[in-house]
């Protein structure tokens, strides 16, 4: 489907990509602690009411 050199291009596309996204979060990082602390709670609120509504529309289903 793809030829050979098509793959070469994707694979290192691929590994240069991941390379630069973790050098920029890691860049970032001292700044994001900063600037939202406390967003785990949030996160976790936020999943926790996702499972009740999954969990009322099981029940009221049944």
């Amino acid at each position: 489907m793809f030829s050979t050199g098509q793959l070469i291009f994707a694979g290192l596309f691929l590994v240069c990509f991941v390379f630069i996204i973790i050098k920029a979060y890691g860049k970032d990082r001292p700044l994001h602690k900063k600037n939202y602390k406390g967003i785990q709670w949030i996160i976790a609120y936020f999943m926790i009411f996702i499972l009740f509504l999954f969990l009322v529309k099981y029940f009221m289903k049944n």
